[in-house]
C-alpha cells in the first residue's frame, strides 16, 4: 500500500484478533508517524469496527478515507484509481461486478451467494449499483458526515448494504471502478449463514418500508457511474 499511496495515512482496524495484528502494526507505528492502530478489545462485529474507524479518521479532519481489506483480497494497485475518482465522486465503490471485475478463487456456491445478494439489494431498494456489499471503497468527508451512524445496527455484510444505500438516498455523486477480487491469502472468511439472513433480512425490512411510506427517499439523485 505504501508503494501505492505513499502520501496517505494508514489507520489499522483490528477487532480482537487473536493473530498478533495489531502488535506488528503497532511496532510499525513506532517508526513511521503515517500509521496508527485501533484496537478493538472484543469482537463486535464488522459494522461497528468501520464506525469507530469512521469517527476517528473525522475527528482528525481527513478529507478522503479508502477502506479496505488487510488479506491481500484487495489489490493496493487500485488505490490511486480510487482516490482520483473521488475528485469527482463522493462515494466509490470497487466493483467485482461490472465489466472488468472478476472474484477469480471463489467457488460456485460463494459467488451464487455474493450474485443473489447483490441482485437482491439491488432489486428491492431500487439502487442502481452492482456490488453493493464490497468493502474497497472511497469515501469523500461529506459522504460520511452524513451517515447515520448512530441508527445503523447491523453487524455483518448488511453494514455495507446500508452505507451503499444511505449514500444513494442522500444523493452523493457515486462511481463503481472495477476490480479483480482474488481469494485471501491468510484467514478465513467472515461469511456464515447468520450474516446471509441478517443481510436479507435488512433489505427486506427496507422494502417493506418504502412501500409503506415509513422511509422516503430524497428528491433527486445523482446517476451511478461505471
Amino acid at each position: 500500500m505504501r508503494q501505492n499511496l505513499p502520501e496517505a495515512d494508514i489507520l489499522v482496524i483490528d477487532d480482537g484478533s487473536p493473530d498478533g495484528t495489531a502488535d506488528l502494526a503497532d511496532e510499525m507505528a513506532r517508526s513511521d508517524f503515517h500509521i496508527s492502530v485501533l484496537r478493538r478489545k472484543e469482537k463486535l462485529g464488522l459494522g461497528l469496527a468501520y464506525i469507530n474507524g469512521f469517527k476517528n479518521v473525522l475527528a482528525k479532519g481527513y478529507e478522503a478515507i479508502i477502506c479496505m481489506d488487510s488479506d491481500f483480497s484487495h489489490d493496493p494497485t487500485v488505490l490511486p484509481k480510487l482516490v482520483e475518482a473521488l475528485n469527482d465522486n463522493d462515494f466509490v465503490l470497487g466493483s467485482r461486478y461490472i465489466p472488468g471485475g472478476s472474484t477469480p478463487d471463489w467457488k460456485l456456491h460463494r459467488r451464487l451467494i455474493s450474485r443473489i445478494g447483490n441482485l437482491t439489494a439491488r432489486t428491492l431498494l431500487n439502487v442502481p449499483i452492482k456490488d453493493c456489499t464490497t468493502g474497497f471503497r472511497g469515501y469523500r468527508r461529506e459522504a460520511l458526515e452524513k451517515l447515520g451512524f448512530d441508527k445503523i445496527k447491523l453487524t455483518g455484510y448488511g453494514f455495507m448494504i446500508e452505507t451503499a444505500y444511505q449514500n444513494y438516498l442522500n444523493g452523493m455523486r457515486i462511481k463503481e471502478i472495477p476490480i479483480v477480487f482474488p481469494d485471501r491469502r491468510f484467514g478465513k472468511s467472515k461469511m456464515s449463514g447468520a450474516i446471509v439472513k441478517e443481510a436479507l433480512f435488512y433489505v427486506v425490512k427496507l422494502r417493506w418500508q418504502n412501500i409503506t411510506g415509513k422511509r422516503t427517499a430524497v428528491a433527486e439523485r445523482q446517476p451511478v457511474k461505471n
